[in-house]
């Protein structure tokens, strides 16, 4: 039987703290997936949900957006992934009820942890102007409300329709629909947050923004580079493909400031000898200081230059452009300036040079580690050009291999998610629908933040997140979220955005991934799209967890026709009625997606092409892969002062909270922690558990704190430390983005501590 949810918050005041784990998965993983699953789901229950987890004729985990090959085991499923569903499919309801004995001011004082327990929203929920609590409200009265505010604003891009990456296809491209033709591109995404930096350098570099890998490619490789990535919590399921690799006998490097158990270590719980032996991961381990990674793949491009016959110069004469001042570039790299910015010793990079020298077929895996600085776009160009340099890009085994973090958030781009939206796509929507959307750019996550704080933008729409607790500068993008007029939300479970509101809010309570769908025409399917191309259905298994919500595409065609009205040329009604008519307008739209219906109709699905890996075609402004030759840039840090990368624990995902254990770090109880190396936390006077306040700085001169963090010591590399998100996303700056893409900073703060005193405090 399922548990009931928490009464109160837990106090974390006391994490217990232990040693590091070295490997895994394993045993442990299984039982407390167990565990977590028959807490939320009850024990049948959980027998008839996991069993559907990313099966051809099951449903995709609402976790990360890792691949699954074509043979699937019986359980295809991860941890982490497990927990994902479990909260989704949880038999825990928050009912009227609940919004009636909780007021606003007291779920704004609750953790994100107790929110998240206490199980699916049942009924659309409305704050009134001036209310101090959520009441009930009908679906009729909740469209009329967002078309009230919408009709009245001065302007169309005063609007913001921001959407999370689980969103379908389907709705995604409903979404963009709606809002284009509402007027605006003001479509905001979780990309913007995450691997913005990966698109916008690979978009230059190789003419598209995704990876050029597949699975296969990975169990093909020689050598597999892991830079700023830590899948044993954040792509579980990664383990798996890099056990394969390693039997066929490729070598990995793994690049982080942090050791991953993960990395070290794979016990796989799908066989006995997994289970009992486990696979050893990593080759070579170079711990970097943070935002040390350019330097480190500019100094190897240059030591390959040097190498007689390293180079692949048929591939760099017939395939590529900029050569040259590239390599006048890389020939300025230095030993000594490329130590101090990385903290690595001369003989560990001459090592990883070995292995790369001796590699035919090279991947780089990459996910937040690189993707999150100011230099992240610099960084990921530096990655290509090392790729392209020996002809690693558009061959078996070899190939660029940003990690998405979330299902179907590349997905939701490709369906035309995005701010910045390319003329051609403008076209085919403009030929398709009969009419003509709005040109000019929009708004992407933090120009939103400050057009809400500056009174630009009046209503703010999400489909799924927590933006709140996604975003940077959580003081400022609160503050910015009250300014709004209306705030709505279409959400699954409560969370702390629910609690942070413009003058009137609703809550629109939507399907899952694990539930049924049924309209007018029949069962319904939604499709999205994994983090190497691979586009595949997605069927819920279980009832509804009330009969009061609606599917995303329900949502947004109903929020259309109210709006919209007869102005619109577009037949919403018939989009809710039936999905297959989405899927036939986005087969006229997106390239790669003709005949989409007989496609994913296909056991598995299909993939989507990618002219550089099935053809060595590079649709850039010069028609070729383009080497970059960006300076070379690394945090300097002033003294006295260490650089705070945000992180998650192993009981969370994104902004999910699970539980309050971090079980592979060694932490228990408790998530204000922060991670210090013993000699940094020697030189600053920091005891293992003293407790500190975390300052960070910057050139506004704004203090920003996060306060009564517990001092770990930890092996961190050298000036840097570490703690989860989104308890310090409050010391994230709203300015401080990457350069081109704009993307949050979040692993690179410059922070000071401060003494603080030790008191009793719920989690945040």
């Amino acid at each position: 039987m399922a548990s009931k949810p928490p009464a109160g918050d837990p106090v974390q005041d006391a994490p217990q703290v232990a040693a590091p784990k070295h490997a895994a998965a394993g045993l442990p993983a299984i039982g407390h997936t167990l565990l977590m699953a028959q807490q939320q789901m009850g024990v049948s229950r959980t027998a008839r949900t996991l069993l559907k987890v990313n099966q051809k004729d099951g449903f995709d985990c609402p976790g990360c957006a890792w691949p699954e090959g074509d043979k699937r085991h019986t359980a295809e499923f991860c941890e982490n992934g497990a927990k994902a569903v479990a909260e989704e499919a949880t038999l825990r309801r928050v009912t009227p009820d609940f919004f009636a004995a909780h007021p606003l001011a007291d779920l704004a004082t609750r953790s994100g942890y107790w929110l998240g327990q206490q199980g699916r929203i049942t009924q659309p929920m409305y704050l009134p102007e001036g209310a101090d609590r959520y009441e009930a409200i009908t679906w009729e009265r909740a469209f009329e409300i967002i078309a009230e505010e919408l009709t009245a604003l001065d302007s169309p891009d005063e609007a913001l329709f921001y959407t999370s990456g689980r969103t379908s296809n389907e709705a995604a491209f409903l979404l963009q629909l709606f809002a284009r033709e509402f007027g605006t591109n003001n479509l905001p995404d979780c990309s913007n947050m995450c691997h913005e930096s990966s698109g916008s350098a690979l978009t230059e570099t190789i003419g598209i923004g995704k990876g050029s890998v597949s699975l296969e490619d990975l169990h093909q490789a020689d050598l597999i580079v892991i830079a700023g990535q830590n899948p044993g919590t954040n792509h579980p399921r990664m383990l798996s493909a890099l056990e394969k690799a390693k039997h066929a006998g490729a070598r990995i490097i793994s690049v982080n400031p942090l050791p991953e158990a993960g990395l070290e270590k794979f016990k796989n719980p799908q066989t006995p000898q997994g289970m009992i032996k486990g696979a050893a991961l990593t080759d070579l381990f170079l711990q970097i200081r943070i935002g040390g990674d350019q330097a480190l793949f500019r100094l190897l491009n240059k030591l390959i230059l040097e190498t007689e016959g390293a180079v692949d110069e048929l591939f760099v004469r017939e395939h590529t452009h900029g050569f040259e001042e590239f390599r006048a570039a890389a020939r300025e790299a230095d030993w000594e300036a490329t130590l101090a910015a990385t903290g690595l010793s001369r003989t560990e990079i001459e090592q990883a040079l070995a292995m790369v020298l001796a590699s035919k077929r090279t991947i780089v895996c990459w996910a937040m580690g690189l993707t999150q600085h100011k230099h992240s776009v610099p960084t990921i160009r530096e990655v290509v050009n090392f790729l392209l340099l020996r002809g690693n890009i558009g061959r078996p085994g070899a190939g660029v291999c940003p990690v998405r973090g979330h299902s179907n958030v590349q997905g939701d781009r490709t369906m035309g998610i995005f701010e910045r939206p390319a003329p051609a796509l403008l076209d085919a929507l403009e030929k398709e629908f009969g009419f003509a959307p709005p040109r000019h750019h929009g708004y992407d996550v933090v120009r939103s933040i400050e057009a809400l704080r500056d009174g630009k933008a009046k209503v703010f729409f999400a489909m799924g997140g927590n933006f709140v607790s996604a975003t940077p500068d959580t003081d400022v993008t609160e503050a910015a979220m009250r300014r709004a007029s209306l705030t709505v939300h279409v959400s699954t479970k409560l969370n702390r955005s629910h609690a942070v509101t413009g003058r009137r809010a609703l809550i629109l309570p939507t399907l899952g991934r694990t539930d049924k769908d049924v309209q007018k025409s029949g069962r319904q399917f939604v499709t999205v799209e994994d983090s190497m191309g691979m586009v595949h259905a997605s069927r819920g298994n279980l009832a509804p967890a009330s009969r009061h919500l609606l599917s995303e595409p329900a949502i947004v065609a109903r929020m259309a026709r109210a709006t919209l009205g007869a102005h619109s040329v577009i037949d919403w009604a018939e989009f809710e009625k039936d999905y297959a008519t989405i899927r036939d307008r986005i087969a006229r739209v997106v390239p790669g997606f003709e005949d989409f219906n007989a496609k994913v109709a296909h056991p598995g699905g299909f993939q989507l092409p990618h002219a550089p890996r099935d053809e060595r075609r590079f649709p850039t402004a010069t028609g070729k892969a383009n080497f970059t030759a960006a300076p070379v840039e690394f945090p300097e840090l002033p003294e006295g002062r260490l650089l705070l990368q945000t992180l998650r624990s192993h009981d969370q995902y994104n902004t999910t909270i699970y539980g309050l254990d971090d079980r592979y770090r060694g932490i228990k109880g408790g998530r204000r922690v922060v991670l210090v190396n013993p000699a940094d936390a020697a030189e600053l006077g920091l005891a293992d558990g003293a407790y500190t306040d975390l300052v960070s700085e910057w050139k506004d001169g704004v203090e920003r704190r996060a306060p009564g963090f517990r001092v770990v010591h930890y092996p961190t590399a050298r000036g840097c430390a570490a703690a989860y998100y989104p308890e310090t996303n409050v010391l994230v700056p709203l300015g401080s983005t990457a350069d081109v893409s704009n993307t949050p900073a979040s692993k690179s703060v410059v922070v000071r501590f401060e003494p603080a005193e030790r008191e009793d405090r719920a989690g945040e």
